[in-house]
């Protein structure tokens, strides 16, 4: 039961969450701080699939630019689906980090205004703490999703100048004139995939914080 519940909730979620939809998970037992996680934890997820298809696209450009002879139509084919493939992906990931600030916002808004409503003052100094803790810990994240978010598109770009290229200029000359940007490409990917990594890392200590 809990599975399939599970299953709608990942669905919802990609359309946001509503006061109603709040209210709605609640009937089931799931606050901010569970569609939190969920989102967190699908942001990451996303995260590790646009890193391995980014990867994918530099190595099917790099095969491109190496071209030793064989089927030139045919390698260019395969850079542009990888190449899609890594727009689509970029997207997700877009798309959930700003599904997980949503959802942050709403629920530390509610925290902190639920902090006046403790008659016990030593609660609600350790409920405070803990709000600050979370926040700090939630600004960590959000940064090194964003650092990471905003490298995607550079990265991309470059990648669409090279498909665009090509696909009027498939010769052995054009791909040769590419091989000087091929470098550059790939230090920028690197560069991209180490922030990408570091973002997933903040997105698992995150988790587990919430979840203690």
């Amino acid at each position: 039961m809990k599975s399939s519940i599970l299953l709608v909730i990942a669905a919802m979620l990609l359309t946001g969450c509503s006061s109603a939809n709040y209210a709605f998970w609640k009937k089931f037992g799931y606050e901010k701080r569970d569609i939190l996680v969920s989102r967190v934890e699908d942001a990451k997820n996303d995260q590790e699939k646009a890193k391995e298809q980014f990867k994918t696209t530099l190595q099917r450009f790099q095969e491109l630019t190496n071209f030793q002879g064989g089927e030139l139509e045919a390698k260019y084919k395969k850079l542009d689906s990888e190449y899609q493939r890594c727009s689509d992906r970029a997207a997700d990931v877009s798309q959930r980090i700003k599904s997980v600030d949503s959802v942050a916002s709403d629920m530390f808004k509610e925290w902190k205004s639920e902090l006046a409503e403790y008659q016990n003052p030593e609660l609600r100094r350790t409920s405070e703490k803990k709000l600050n803790d979370s926040q700090a810990r939630y600004e960590q994240l959000i940064t090194a999703m964003r650092k990471s978010e905003s490298k995607m598109e550079p990265v991309l770009k470059a990648f669409h100048d090279q498909v665009l290229f090509l696909k009027h200029n498939l010769n052995a000359a054009a791909i040769s004139s590419l091989q000087t940007t091929a470098a550059g490409i790939d230090a920028d990917v690197q560069a991209l995939i180490k922030d990408m990594e570091a973002s997933i890392n903040e997105a698992n200590q995150f988790i587990s914080q919430m979840k203690t």
